[in-house]
């Protein structure tokens, strides 16, 4: 268990060993999440804000037809050179 105390403008500092979970460094942003049960949970907001827009382009890659290095670098080509694939 890590304990963190606020301070009267109501920072905290996040212990040592909870950085190191959440891969957090000096700079980054924390976010706290309320689940329904009311708990409350602590991510780190860029892993969030990633793993967020993985699922938002989860199958667009598919649906382009586009599953290999091969079909990037023709999809690059179209837009570059107007070629099709």
């Amino acid at each position: 268990m890590n304990l963190a105390k606020i301070s009267s403008n109501g920072q905290i500092t996040v212990p040592v060993e909870i950085r190191r979970l959440l891969g957090l460094k000096s700079g980054d942003k924390i976010l706290f999440l309320q689940k329904p049960n009311g708990e409350i949970v602590v991510c780190n907001a860029s892993a969030q804000a990633i793993r967020k827009a993985q699922a938002a382009f989860s199958g667009v890659a598919e649906e382009m037809g586009v599953y290999n290095e091969d079909d990037i670098q023709a999809l690059v080509d179209e837009i570059r050179y107007g070629k099709e694939r």
